[in-house]
């Protein structure tokens, strides 16, 4: 997980600042202060931030400042007191090197006094400073993962007490950051569990990750097929040296780009391909590219034999975040897309982020529908972070890309994990997408995915809104996100007719009935199961050009 090296939390007073200055100067990293990044941006001391506008709208600016800090910060950094109130900065703190800096009232009330540019401690110092800690002490300790206690200890001490604690080496720079500031790790492991009869299986998400294949595809494997898009040619065929020279029987099928991938008759073209060169089931299928090349590559390992093993290397962000996760392989015919395929999880995901260095910028920005579709699903810091920095985000070298993803993935991973083959829980994942589908189909598949899910979202959230489901600062929220990066909104009017049609074979229709999911709030999906008709238009008319 990237992020800070250090995260100091604590009651105000404790000297978190002058303790993480100590501390990045003996790391050899950057220091930051959230509080600082909020008085940056407002343009006016924290005191009258609270006094002009109230705790509410500081609080609202906090959570923001800290999603982005801990997000693109590598170094260390110092949060305000109050930041462990918000549930949602708390959730995106799990995990990390927290640590809590305590200290007992009589010290609390030396070092801060009657300090007015501490709002909350203005009257009575020692009262409240007690009933602040009633309130936060606990939230402080469930996410630190070490205490250290600053009473009677200089901040000198303090620092080498959590340089001892988190087991933190000195030097030029700390254990896993090069001279830049960004840290270097292994890759992040996400488990996805077994069900419906299916293994469980890792998705890694990090850099430089190819060596990974030969472990992944094992010893009983005697031939590896690697299907790739025309684009990815050389790298296709790199990796199939890299595995010849393993040992591996490998050969390399190159596919159609994109959609026009996902056919019968390019399916029948691998199946022809695996037979001449005698796949068995211990034989292992390798795709890697987007979205349709995962999806291809796993319907031919579900057919050929009735089920071979296959390993999925995807190389943009909605491959990432979505196709290459959870089973779901098909191909399009000329009634829909995937409406032929079958659940087959793969062997294992290898999310290579160094493939996202040479993605158009158009592709990255598509994908971002789906991260963002996780966030009003499930995970609410995914939005904090785009919109805290939303020009950050839209770029592949922005400080949110890898938090983004992992944040995405994890979504995913939960909800299939224990929903495989779309009983319940996982028809959550199509949200925005009955609409986003019927769109693609409108258009041939020329669309982009993200494209389209975008405008299905903003869809979906008015249909939510005018059935009662949804607050109208939620639905316009969509609109907000999806804008600031990019991300379309609204499609021809006069095409209403012909997407009713296209929705009406929507996999998750049952019988006549079109079944949609909605949001009852951020993080609360639900099923919406015939609208009514009147209702239906009324929200298309929301997202017509």
């Amino acid at each position: 997980m990237s992020g800070p090296l250090v995260v100091l939390v604590g009651p105000m007073g404790v000297g978190k600042s002058t303790v993480g200055e100590l501390l990045a100067a003996r790391l050899g990293t950057t220091y930051r202060d959230t509080d600082a990044d909020i008085v940056a941006e407002a343009g006016k001391p924290i005191a009258e931030i609270f006094y002009d506008e109230g705790e509410e709208h500081f609080r609202a600016l906090e959570r923001r400042a800290v999603a982005a800090a801990v997000a693109g910060h590598p170094g260390v950094l110092s949060l305000g007191g109050g930041a462990v109130l918000d549930g949602t900065t708390r959730e995106l703190l799990a995990g990390r090197p927290v640590v809590y800096l305590s200290m007992d009232v009589d010290e609390a009330v030396r070092r801060v006094g009657l300090n007015t540019a501490r709002p909350l401690l203005a009257v009575n110092p020692r009262r409240q400073w007690r009933e602040l800690m009633d309130a936060r002490r606990h939230l402080y300790e469930e996410v630190a993962r070490t205490v250290v206690a600053t009473d009677e200890h200089t901040p000198e001490e303090v620092a080498q007490a959590i340089i001892d604690a988190l087991e933190l080496p000195e030097g030029a720079a700390a254990p896993g950051v090069e001279s830049t500031g960004m840290t270097q790790q292994g890759p992040t492991r996400i488990q996805v569990a077994g069900s419906a009869g299916s293994d469980p299986y890792e998705v890694l998400v990090g850099h430089r990750l190819l060596g990974e294949l030969p472990q992944l595809i094992g010893d009983r494997a005697r031939r590896v097929a690697v299907l790739h898009p025309e684009a990815l040619a050389e790298t296709g065929e790199a990796v199939r040296q890299d595995l010849a020279d393993q040992g591996y029987e490998a050969i390399a099928i190159q596919l159609p780009n994109a959609e026009e991938a996902k056919t019968a008759e390019v399916a029948a073209y691998c199946w022809k391909a695996l037979g001449q060169t005698g796949f068995t089931r211990t034989d292992v299928v390798v795709g890697i590219g987007g979205g349709a090349t995962t999806d291809i590559a796993g319907f031919v390992a579900a057919t050929w034999l009735r089920g071979v093993r296959w390993i999925a290397v995807p190389t943009t962000v909605l491959g990432m975040v979505d196709a290459a996760i959870g089973g779901k392989t098909g191909i399009n015919t000329a009634e829909g897309k995937n409406l032929v395929g079958a659940f087959h999880p793969p062997a294992g995901v290898l999310c290579d982020l160094a493939a996202l260095e040479s993605l158009p910028v158009h592709d990255y920005v598509s994908g971002l529908a789906e991260v963002i579709k996780s966030g009003f699903i499930a995970d609410p810091v995914i939005l904090d972070l785009i919109e805290a920095d939303p020009e950050g985000a839209r770029t592949l070298a922005g400080p949110h890309t890898a938090e983004l993803i992992e944040r995405s993935i994890r979504v995913k991973a939960e909800v299939v994990s224990s929903d495989l083959k779309e009983a319940g829980l996982r028809e959550i994942l199509n949200y925005g997408h009955t609409l986003g589908h019927a769109i693609e189909k409108n258009e041939r598949y020329k669309w982009r995915h993200g494209a389209a899910v975008s405008i299905g979202m903003v869809f979906a959230a008015e249909l939510g809104r005018l059935a009662g489901r949804l607050d109208d600062a939620t639905a316009d929220r969509h609109r907000t996100v999806l804008e600031s990066v990019g991300l379309p909104l609204t499609y021809r009017g006069d095409q209403w007719p012909r997407l009713l049609e296209n929705m009406k074979i929507d996999k998750k229709s049952r019988g006549d009935l079109l079944r949609f999911i909605v949001l009852d709030g951020v993080g609360k999906p639900t099923v919406l199961e015939g609208p009514d008709p009147a209702v239906l238009l009324a929200a298309y008319g929301e997202v017509s050009a």
